[in-house]
């Protein structure tokens, strides 16, 4: 299973320490992440151990730049004022080409944390981090993933830091200009209780109209340009449009073709229509357009034919496409089961 659950950026050392309390060191640990050599890394350690001049190395490194990808070009280095065929640095940037992408060294994964039924030491490598009180498996977390290892990612989120400390700005003000023992009888008791996550008035009729307005800059997860250009277009109503806003503004939606056959059939510009009852079950309340991987899973069960163990190793194949490839190894049972299943209907 995927988990990612998220919490305020200043107690995430307490939720480790709590999970290293619950489940035993010795069960629990953070994954690694491998850090691999890019050009400017690669530049710097090869003109360090080479001996070349700092300043000389760092204009060099500098010149890389990130579009460029993994290549180290002959012209960026003729940017950074130095000569590719001057034979010291025609054998640094030798070197530089030969170690690009290679592993450099271990780095704690943001949030990956490794939970196992028994002693992880005797499934995987284990070593004690730099950061006192916390071990850190060396493998990352697509190796984890191949070995069945279950991770949860225990994610820092400053957003959730900055609507607690909101909370707790909006109570003292209350209690300030209102003391409590001073307050008539005749207020609701919901206005008594100070404010929280679960005292927020739900599908705020206001708050929809702000964000349809793409007035929401600052508003976690809708203010980037992508989202605010989208929001005047899909016009929110309630907290599942806001779900479905969210996952459509993503490569996978947007290179699948999935956003504007969803706004048409939002506005009434194109019929909803679904190939069967049971299609019509899992994309009812997307209008017939998959947006989750969820949609996805449950579509190659009921059109295709997949086993729930099928369709979760589809899902896995589509979120590693840049490691593995793809779904490709699937197209062909994907378009089998679909014929099948429609010619039987």
């Amino acid at each position: 299973p995927d988990i990612d659950v998220d919490f305020e950026h200043e107690r995430r050392e307490e939720v480790i320490q709590y999970l290293y309390a619950k489940y035993g060191r010795h069960r629990a640990a953070i994954a690694a992440t491998v850090i691999t050599y890019h050009p400017r890394s690669a530049i710097r350690d090869v003109g360090k151990a080479l001996g070349l001049d700092g300043l000389q190395v760092d204009r060099m490194a500098r010149a890389m730049q990130w579009w460029d990808g993994r290549d180290v070009e002959d012209a960026r280095v003729r940017e950074a004022g130095l000569e590719p065929a001057n034979p010291t640095v025609a054998r640094c940037l030798n070197m530089v080409r030969e170690l690009v992408g290679f592993p450099r060294h271990l780095s704690q994964h943001v949030g990956g944390f490794v939970i196992a039924r028994r002693s992880l030491a005797e499934l995987v490598p284990v070593e004690n981090a730099a950061m006192e009180d916390r071990t850190v498996i060396q493998w990352d977390k697509d190796d984890l993933d191949d070995l069945g290892l279950l991770k949860v990612d225990v994610l820092a989120l400053g957003m959730l830091t900055a609507i607690r400390r909101a909370m707790d700005l909006v109570n003292e003000y209350r209690a300030r200009a209102v003391p409590m023992h001073a307050r008539p009888l005749a207020l609701s008791s919901a206005s008594d209780r100070p404010l929280a996550l679960d005292t927020l008035p739900p599908e705020d009729p206001a708050t929809y109209a702000m964000i349809s307005r793409a007035d929401t800059v600052g508003v976690f997860q809708i203010e980037s340009r992508a989202q605010m250009a989208m929001l005047p277009r899909m016009k929110p109503r309630n907290y599942y449009d806001l779900v479905i806003e969210v996952a459509i503004i993503r490569p996978g939606p947007i290179q699948g073709d999935m956003v504007h056959p969803y706004l048409r059939r939002r506005s009434g510009e194109e019929p909803v229509t679904y190939p069967s009852d049971e299609v019509r079950g899992v994309l009812e309340r997307t209008l017939g357009v998959p947006i989750f991987q969820e949609q996805v899973m449950q579509l190659a069960i009921v059109a295709a034919g997949f086993t729930p163990g099928e369709a979760d190793r589809l899902r896995r194949a589509m979120a590693a496409w840049k490691r593995r490839g793809g779904p490709g190894p699937f197209r062909g049972r994907l378009l089998r089961g679909i014929a099948d299943r429609g010619s039987q209907e």
